[in-house]
């Protein structure tokens, strides 16, 4: 419905420019205030339609091995991740975590029939039920075994599984992880697009870390 809605404002927008381009130059001022009035409307319509999607979304939990698809502006939804382990422990290497070392293990997958894909500019970040917001511990992960990019490409039927680390406090609560990817430009567009995830507003989609800590590792680290 939000790609029907995009394409048909466009096309009314490119309708309007014609019209008003005719009405100019036949000095016809009646045409004029008929076009604007109907742009006007188009507007009102569509941002009253993407805020009615963002603020009745919902956030989604996503569970163990649930994937979660990446888009590329509406015209395919070919690159997935999913959450397939995660891990805590204490120590990695010689880093020593503040709370504990979250070792989140992700799979990322294609499932184009062609094309050989990849995610853009891939943004990981861990939030809890506070709120609070933190990054990779990059410092970390460079102790861990060599990890694929999230930006490699992927022919059909492709994946890899990659470990990122949070270094979280031992009193979090409901850490979710946040998987994010795409350009500045792309952040751009999509905050204007009805029901995409990162438009205006809109609840996102997070990886649920709580019940996927493995016990015995727990217990071994």
């Amino acid at each position: 419905m939000g790609v029907i809605l995009m394409v048909t404002t466009i096309v009314g927008l490119c309708i309007a420019v014609v019209l008003i381009g005719i009405a100019w130059l036949n000095h016809n001022s009646h045409l004029k205030r008929s076009v604007l009035g109907s742009v006007a409307l188009l507007f009102v319509s569509y941002a009253l339609s993407l805020l009615a999607a963002s603020l009745t979304s919902r956030e989604t939990l996503l569970a163990f091995n649930e994937p979660k698809a990446f888009c590329g502006f509406y015209l395919d939804c070919h690159m997935h991740a999913a959450v397939v382990g995660v891990r805590q422990t204490k120590t990695i290497g010689d880093n020593t975590a503040d709370g504990r070392f979250y070792v989140v293990s992700v799979r990322v997958f294609s499932d184009a029939k062609r094309a050989s894909i990849g995610l853009l500019e891939v943004d990981a970040r861990v939030e809890d039920a506070s709120d609070n917001s933190y990054t990779r511990d990059l410092t970390a992960e460079q102790a861990l075994p060599a990890q694929p990019v999230f930006e490699q490409k992927l022919g059909p039927g492709d994946s890899f599984t990659k470990e990122i680390v949070f270094n979280l406090p031992v009193n979090v609560k409901a850490p979710r992880l946040d998987i994010r990817e795409g350009y500045a430009i792309d952040h751009f567009i999509e905050s204007v697009l009805i029901c995409d995830e990162d438009s205006l507003f809109h609840e996102r989609k997070y990886f649920d870390l709580t019940e996927q800590v493995d016990p015995e590792a727990r217990a071994r680290s």
